[in-house]
């Protein structure tokens, strides 16, 4: 039966819907998140997760992809009929067609197992962000300038005096994650929620191939600065 895992915490806490076949896994989620400040309720299957759904509101739903019955793609994409909860699938599969049929359906993010669960709270905490985003800043925020370049959130463009700048998936991502708050400081884990956070030097990599496009110095950034310590932030004009 779908409860929610007692936790001392605020109502207004977010709450997420845990969706795995392995009870061991849904426990130990059910604490870990729940000592970082989340609700949690468990379901075992999609049927536990539909009855959930079905009277009570979520702010998130981890999704395992291989249970018995009806697997999470098919899932996600009925649930992407009626809803737009942001989605993060759990996977023991790491090839690339199914991350790209995930994503077409409608999955906000995509993790295999086995995984550290620091990296899955990373990775919900900038769902969560990403989604509120969009539903508030990105509505009132349409683009922001900086020295000759004008990026579009909306539709990540990037143009500089008026031509296309070409950019990959990954810098308009990091693009959109400054446009959105421009001037504050984006904490690093920020970008790690979207790469191999064992790997600490992937951020500093992706931000110096932005930097090489955006800046006239890259060793002396104007635009896009980094904050010792903390993170970076896009200084808008």
């Amino acid at each position: 039966m779908t409860k929610p895992v007692a936790q001392p915490l605020a109502d207004d806490a977010p709450h997420v819907l845990v969706v795995d076949d392995d009870r061991r896994l849904r426990e130990l989620l059910a604490r870990f998140l729940g000592d970082h400040g989340y609700r949690i309720s468990v379901a075992r299957d999609t049927t536990d997760a539909r009855a959930a759904l079905s009277v009570m509101q979520f702010d998130g739903v981890i999704l395992d992809v291989m249970m018995p019955g009806e697997n999470g793609f098919d899932f996600a994409k009925s649930l992407r009929t009626t809803s737009d909860v942001p989605i993060l699938m759990l996977t023991a599969r790491s090839e690339t067609d199914d991350r790209v049929r995930g994503l077409e359906i409608g999955v906000d993010d995509y993790l295999s197992k086995p995984f550290e669960p620091r990296e899955l709270l990373l990775r919900l905490n900038n769902i969560r962000r990403r989604t509120t985003l969009t539903a508030s800043t990105v509505e009132t925020v349409e683009q922001v300038s900086f020295g000759p370049f004008v990026y579009h959130i909306g539709r990540g463009e990037l143009k500089s005096d008026g031509e296309p700048v070409r950019i990959s998936e990954r810098e308009r991502d990091i693009l959109t994650l400054l446009a959105t708050r421009p001037g504050q400081t984006v904490p690093r884990e920020e970008f790690a929620a979207h790469e191999d956070i064992s790997n600490e030097r992937t951020v500093d990599v992706q931000i110096n191939r932005l930097r090489r496009k955006i800046e006239a110095d890259p060793a002396n950034p104007t635009h896009l600065q980094t904050v010792r310590g903390v993170g970076y932030r896009l200084v808008a004009t």
